[in-house]
């Protein structure tokens, strides 16, 4: 097996600044349509400089920085990616997705797994995520209460940050990682100022999850805290239980906060067969194509960015013709439909049982990693908030894959969080297969 050199002891911060500027650009403003000129965003720009930033380190350090197993799992998808790209019925209009599909599951969790050292980074990186959310989701409540946010059942109140109307998941998406982040720290910290801080972020974070009205997020994100509770004892979950019991008869009962909008969310989170509403119906429809896709092309299938070209070909006439936006400085406008929606559907129609196998495949080898270092870190307490943290992202993620894919400014963010989960299942402290540092 091939081992990492170690470095000399870390002096400072300063490998962390491209790292977090990447989080931070994260609060800017986007253009109207959520994105700058051709898509991109400064996030984007600020993760490219991240990678060649790792790639210039390990150039002059002339090191074999990942163990065999890491650069295995971190590698694979580029196996399902570059055959789907092969394979698409046009090459060329494919490669941007080549190329994001790179940058997001590729090179940018690489480059966290290179800049990430000991669990001081991993701590400072969660707390840039939390205070990220904190900022959004300000933003978020604000629009709420003013009436400037997306639009929803007929009034601009959606809060959707900085991110516009077009990414309506967005802010949802950022406020989960706070919560899921600030919890894991709260669970594994010592009893103290450090616990007592992120257990307040947490609590104030749920309003603007509760605000974003995403479904999604809200299932991922019970989902993830629970686990984290339970991984530190039974009794933590049902106090926790009845904490956010009454958090929410405060906000929603007493506060008013979204009442009435957010009951008939809630409750169309069951009307999946009775009487499902549109965007339900959408998805369904939206999902069987994606299937019907994999069916004519099992094995590489249509190609990157090929759903899109061949949506039409295997929906029903169910589906709509897009989805209605606006608001949050934006007018009205009718957004196309161009995904399942299903990221774990996504990759199987446009890229086929090969890159489920390679791509999910490496999101599964990495939680199964994380997993196995979890009762280490429990039974010694040491680590124990990476492990809180790192899996709790991870864990959140894949299940959110099961209601949204990438796309979007915030698509940034999802591969900074499967570097730290990657960093912890493959390269963190105390790796039974050696760290991952250049």
């Amino acid at each position: 097996m091939v081992r990492a050199a170690r470095t000399a002891p870390r002096g400072g911060w300063a490998h962390l600044v491209p790292l977090l500027v990447v989080v931070t650009l994260l609060a800017a403003p986007t253009g109207a349509d959520g994105s700058g000129p051709g898509g991109a965003t400064p996030a984007d720009a600020a993760s490219g400089l991240l990678v060649v930033w790792c790639a210039v380190r390990l150039a002059r350090a002339r090191v074999r920085p990942l163990t065999r197993l890491a650069a295995a799992v971190l590698g694979l998808p580029v196996v399902g990616i570059c055959a789907a790209a092969v394979a698409s019925h046009d090459p060329v209009a494919g490669l941007p997705g080549v190329v994001r599909h790179l940058q997001v599951f590729v090179l940018v969790p690489a480059a966290v797994v290179l800049t990430l050292r000991d669990r001081r980074d991993l701590v400072t990186v969660a707390r840039a995520l939390v205070g990220l959310a904190l900022v959004q989701g300000a933003i978020g409540v604000v629009q709420y209460a003013t009436g400037t946010g997306a639009s929803y059942m007929g009034e601009d109140v959606r809060a959707v940050g900085t991110f516009g109307a077009s990414d309506v998941m967005g802010m949802a998406t950022v406020v989960s990682y706070g919560i899921v982040a600030a919890v894991g720290l709260a669970l594994g910290a010592p009893r103290g100022r450090s616990r007592a801080a992120a257990l307040v972020c947490a609590a104030l974070l749920v309003v603007p999850l509760v605000l974003s009205f995403s479904r999604g997020a809200w299932i991922a994100t019970v989902l993830a805290c629970g686990a984290q509770l339970a991984l530190t004892g039974v009794r933590r979950v049902l106090a926790a239980a009845l904490v956010a019991g009454a958090l929410g008869v405060v906000l929603v009962g007493g506060l008013g906060v979204g009442s009435a909008m957010v009951q008939e969310r809630v409750a169309s989170i069951t009307q999946v067969t009775a009487a499902p509403d549109r965007s339900v119906t959408d998805r369904y429809t939206l999902w069987a194509a994606a299937a019907g896709m994999w069916r004519e092309r099992p094995l590489t299938g249509v190609g990157l960015k090929g759903f899109p070209h061949y949506r039409d070909g295997h929906a029903s006439l169910a589906l709509s013709s897009g989805s209605d936006t606006a608001g949050a400085g934006a007018g009205f406008r009718r957004q196309p439909l161009l995904s399942p929606h299903n990221m774990y559907l996504l990759i199987l129609g446009e890229q086929g049982l090969l890159g489920l196998l390679t791509v999910a495949g490496g999101w599964l080898a990495l939680l199964v990693c994380a997993c196995r270092r979890l009762p280490a870190a429990r039974r010694t307490g040491r680590h124990l908030d990476c492990a809180l943290v790192a899996t709790g992202l991870l864990g959140w993620q894949l299940v959110d894959f099961l209601y949204a894919d990438i796309g979007g400014p915030s698509t940034v963010l999802t591969a900074v969080v499967l570097g730290v989960a990657a960093w912890w299942a493959l390269a963190g402290p105390d790796a039974p297969r050696g760290d991952a540092r250049a």
